[in-house]
């Protein structure tokens, strides 16, 4: 896989304009990250200013396994996969994370590196937050503390059940959770994911994946072109899928109220000013 830290890195790129007021494309983009949507509006606006944004380009690592985690990633579209790499190049995936949550979670559990390295799996955005502005949150033990403790419990259960899926479970299942997965950190039904990178993460030979992708869409439940894939039955997707894609899905349903769900009207005010912000690269 191509490897790559951000590309680069403007620390003065901030969410506020010259005026200090809130600019409308930062308040709309922070919004799509849930974790930052069910901050209450005070401890919201207090982090505008060290949020910084960043593109999540496929194949990119955020992190890399060994590597001092410095900034923790709230994606706000497209999903990151967390896996181990072997001695001799063998890989598995254990996490997939999206708008749902926040990747780099040894940057404020002490450990600071973690033996596994974080992958882009499809292309989005995110807004990151330096380990120094985390530890000062961590200090204030508020409302982002509390929420990041109990999406690492989220974390901790996924981790669990995609080693049991792994060990127990048939490709064509373990394909149908990570397409599952991924759709449900999509605006769409389009994926763009290639099948070397759906080996990569699923840690089996790229032959495998052609196989069990060909009998889904034989079936009519998937369509699969040039590295994308659409979702055409979600429904008898579900149906094929074995239950770890439920459990995960079931564990993370629990850690926010639908209330704070992506596009809920009335989350953290209106927009005041428009201010373009400039994207980093990671």
């Amino acid at each position: 896989m191509p490897e790559g830290h951000y590309v680069r890195s403007h620390r003065d790129t901030h969410f506020l304009g010259r005026d200090g007021e809130l600019c409308a494309s930062a308040q709309q983009t922070t919004r799509q990250n849930r974790l930052l949507a069910a901050l209450p509006l005070a401890d919201y606006e207090r982090l505008l200013p060290d949020l910084e944004p960043v593109s999540l380009l496929p194949g990119r690592i955020i992190h890399r396994a060994g590597d001092p985690e410095k900034y923790l990633c709230f994606p706000t579209a497209g999903a990151v996969s967390r896996l181990y790499v072997t001695q001799n190049g063998s890989s598995a995936g254990f996490a997939v994370t999206g708008n749902e949550g926040a990747v780099g979670v040894a940057s404020f559990l002490s450990g600071e590196s973690s033996p596994s390295q974080s992958v882009v799996l499809s292309a989005g955005h995110g807004l990151r937050l330096g380990a120094a502005q985390l530890k000062d949150e961590f200090e204030r033990f508020g409302a982002l503390a509390h929420l990041l403790l109990r999406y690492t419990q989220t974390l901790i259960t996924q981790i669990g059940q995609t080693a049991v899926c792994n060990r127990h479970h048939s490709l064509k299942q373990q394909l149908c959770r990570l397409i599952l997965s991924s759709a449900d950190r999509s605006p769409t039904n389009e994926l763009a994911l290639t099948q070397d990178r759906i080996a990569y993460v699923l840690g089996v030979r790229r032959e495998g994946v052609t196989e069990a992708a060909g009998r889904l869409q034989r079936a009519g439940l998937i369509g699969y072109s040039r590295g994308h894939i659409a979702v055409l039955d979600r429904l008898e997707l579900e149906a094929q899928v074995c239950e770890c894609y439920a459990v995960i899905k079931r564990d993370y349903d629990r850690l926010l109220p639908p209330e704070n769900a992506i596009g809920s009207v009335g989350v953290h005010g209106t927009c005041r000013s428009h201010h373009q912000v400039e994207s980093n690269h990671c």
